[in-house]
């Protein structure tokens, strides 16, 4: 809608229409009941190609040593595999073991939840209706879950499969991105800088919440044995899993050996791994960890809290751990990519974020390059080895954390001549 100000000058009013508010809001209810249907196929293919540009670098550094570069993406690619089967097959055993140890654990919580009841009677509290609430509190109904859970695990294989295929295709195209990248950025270099941004955000982010989970995992683990609670390992491991699920994660974690603890060994040692896993994984997980996460990628921890819930219950329980990455993806594409939607921005990301893009939106005012700041290329790629010439500098200069180095581009990076060969948009 335009309109004529007192100095003739035709104004643009850009505040968007109520028409078009409900058409956007109308258009993204659909996307999302659609990714709902088809989270089968979305979630491991989106889980697939985080795991696979997180590894770029890796790839980067083999090639630039002279490895060959379908070779680099092929090793990549099996130490991927590696870690990912490694993984289920401890979060595997773990469960088994619990499947057939907690059973053994039955007389004691019967005993706990008879003692419980005539502790509560001696405050006026009907025993009946005390039977009626913790009745339902059935430790034979825990072990059947475990074996739900044990058995889904099993009947996954098909979206594993989907994952596995997925990172080998992803992994043998991306020994040659160089010349789609750079029609990208000659084309939309808007999307090509959000995109990139995406990829240097997901990365940090697997990252960090790895090397927290690692460290929150051991520390667990050697405060259990001090303490005394068995299974150490078995809460090890699903320390470092929950640690994948923001802000929840720490609570997950710390129930089921709290309730082994209390079995074990009373209610003193219940007490004891409560406050340790306060002390330990609250002071890492929801000060430390939200703090670093929030600086790598950007997101406030309110959104990483509703980004939770919403993925969770559009693609299903994958959703939780790919929560982050999924709002990163949809916040580039969304927001990021278009000029009129980056106010939204404000309320997405961190305070220290917000100052980074408050400066950059001052310098724009101020007559400096109005284009979106391109990925740090020392943040996407900490080796990524002396500066590239010609059409690949045009590349790495938008997106540096997906573009192939001279290596990787074949004969066609040695007679490339530069601007004479870039693409025209």
């Amino acid at each position: 809608m335009s309109t004529q100000s007192g100095t003739g000058v035709l104004e643009v009013n850009s505040r968007p229409s109520l028409q078009t508010t409900a058409l956007v809001l109308g258009g993204l209810t659909i996307a999302a009941v659609g990714l709902h249907f088809a989270s089968s196929i979305i979630a491991p293919t989106f889980f697939a190609l985080t795991l696979i540009v997180s590894a770029r670098p890796l790839q980067m550094w083999l090639t630039r040593h002279r490895v060959p570069p379908m070779v680099a993406a092929i090793l990549v690619l099996l130490f991927l595999y590696v870690i990912l089967v490694a993984l289920v097959i401890m979060l595997a055993l773990s469960v088994a073991r619990l499947v057939t140890e907690l059973p053994a654990y039955s007389y004691r919580f019967q005993a706990i939840y008879t003692d419980l009841i005539e502790w509560l009677s001696q405050f006026g509290v009907d025993e009946q209706t005390l039977e009626g609430v913790l009745g339902d509190f059935d430790l034979n109904r825990i072990v059947g879950l475990l074996g739900t859970v044990l058995e889904g695990m099993s009947s996954a294989g098909g979206q594993a499969a989907l994952l596995l295929v997925v990172m080998f295709f992803l992994a043998i195209d991306s020994t040659n991105v160089g010349r789609r990248f750079e029609l990208s950025v000659a084309q939309r270099p808007n999307l090509t800088a959000a995109l990139a941004d995406f990829v240097t955000g997901v990365r940090k982010y697997w990252i960090v919440a790895t090397v927290f989970g690692l460290i929150v995992a051991v520390l667990d683990v050697i405060a259990l044995s001090i303490i005394g609670v068995p299974m150490v390992l078995v809460w090890g491991v699903l320390a470092f899993v929950t640690n994948y699920i923001p802000n929840v994660g720490f609570v997950l974690g710390l129930i089921p050996p709290a309730l082994i603890a209390l079995v074990d060994g009373g209610l003193s040692q219940m007490i004891w791994v409560i406050v340790v896993y306060s002390v330990l994984n609250f002071t890492v997980q929801t000060i430390i960890q939200p703090k670093v996460t929030g600086d790598a990628v950007g997101l406030s921890p309110v959104v990483s809290f509703l980004s939770l819930t919403f993925w969770t219950l559009v693609v299903g329980p994958l959703g939780a751990i790919l929560a982050v990455p999924l709002t990163l993806f949809a916040k580039a594409v969304l927001v990021d990519a278009h000029p009129a939607s980056r106010w939204i921005s404000a309320y997405l990301v961190t305070d220290a974020e917000a100052r980074k893009q408050l400066a950059r939106f001052r310098d724009a005012k101020a007559g400096a390059d109005p284009e979106p700041e391109a990925a740090d290329p020392d943040a996407v790629d900490a080796v990524a080895g002396p500066e590239p010439v010609g059409t690949e500098a045009t590349v790495s200069a938008v997106g540096g954390s997906v573009a192939d180095g001279p290596e990787e581009s074949g004969a066609d990076g040695d007679d490339d001549p530069g601007a004479e060969r870039r693409p025209q948009a």
